[in-house]
């Protein structure tokens, strides 16, 4: 194992480390071929990580909002009614997440690249409108709530003004001369190093993953696409504070070893997950037609009981039995409860 320096920070190469580099690559190899063979499916794919993508992202930071009102909103967006906070949110995430989707091969990592598109994640929120666009002006420091009412500061994020400005041009240097660090571990590190400056008065949580995306997109990463690492991000939210605060807790010069290991442990999770969904898929096409379609109503009705199944679709009892027996069997749905309140839910 030996430590090395990584523009400002410290980290080590493990063999570890080296396993997750190596299998996101393979992983990146074969993608060419996945992309030609899944091209209809990867469509649906990317539309359902959208969703999942802006909806995780939003909550990590406060938001109330499901996926499927997510879905909802995005899909009757009228911008004369965005008036509640968390709407206003959901859909200046959107957009951006729109923009480097459709255009971030043109997007610069650079000052103006980088404060369009916090002007634009910003744009719908009215209490934002003062600083959207712009570098800090006020301290910003990541702060508690503790139980009995009062703040505890859990990290210094660098100061407004020169300090900032400074942090954010040395960053951007360093991305743009940076030639033998390996691209997965420069994305780990612009991602840390911006949440940790948090150049912005807001929104810089939401913005950091929002560039690691574009980041990866820029490095050829493009199933980045398909899948939703703010829902990982997510479903491990506890970690990602956890880790993120162990490191920051040691600045300037400290260890970025555990941020790295959980960036690219949850890139991998999420291939892992986009290749289950594939052959799921695979599996779903070769089902016949009665099959497929108690599937797909247990997918719009989860929790469906077996005689809900039978009227709803005009098939005996022992027909649907017979069928939930295949679809479990395939692990494509779960059963749960037993007797009368037996049902079925999509895995």
């Amino acid at each position: 194992m030996s430590q090395e320096i990584v523009h400002t920070l410290k980290l080590q190469l493990d063999w570890g480390l080296i396993k997750f580099v190596s299998q996101l690559d393979r992983f990146d190899a074969a993608w060419t071929a996945i992309e030609k063979r899944e091209g209809r499916t990867l469509k649906e794919l990317k539309s359902i990580a959208t969703v999942r993508s802006v909806g995780a992202s939003t909550r990590i930071e406060g938001s109330k909002m499901s996926d499927e009102e997510v879905d909802v909103l995005l899909k009757n967006i009228d911008i004369s009614k965005i008036q509640d906070r968390d709407k206003q949110e959901v859909v200046g995430y959107f957009e951006v997440l729109d923009l480097i989707s459709e255009s971030y091969e043109e997007i610069p990592v650079s000052d103006s690249g980088i404060k369009g598109l916090h002007n634009l994640l910003m744009r719908h929120s009215e209490k934002d409108q003062w600083h959207k666009g712009d570098y800090k002006k006020l301290s910003n420091s990541v702060e508690a709530n503790l139980p009995d009412g009062t703040k505890q500061i859990i990290f210094e994020t660098t100061a407004p003004g020169f300090a900032t400005d400074g942090a954010m041009r040395a960053m951007f240097d360093w991305h743009d001369s940076e030639q033998e660090v390996h691209p997965l571990i420069r994305c780990a590190i612009f991602s840390y190093e911006f949440v940790s400056i948090h150049p912005f008065q807001d929104g810089n949580g939401r913005l950091s993953r929002l560039i690691a995306t574009l980041l990866l997109r820029k490095c050829g990463y493009q199933w980045i696409q398909y899948v939703s690492l703010e829902h990982e991000i997510e479903h491990t939210k506890n970690e990602y504070y956890r880790v993120l605060r162990a490191c920051q807790s040691n600045r300037p010069g400290e260890d970025v070893t555990d941020w790295v290991q959980y960036f690219l442990k949850a890139l991998i999770n999420v291939t892992e997950s986009l290749m289950n969904k594939l052959e799921k898929h695979g599996v779903e096409k070769s089902l016949a037609t009665r099959t497929n379609n108690i599937l797909k109503l247990i997918e719009v009705y989860p929790g469906i009981k077996t005689g809900d199944i039978a009227t709803k679709l005009d098939l005996s009892s022992a027909t649907v039995k017979r069928e939930l027996k295949i679809l479990i069997d395939q692990k494509l749905i779960i059963k749960e409860g037993t007797g009368p309140g037996t049902n079925y839910t999509i895995i």
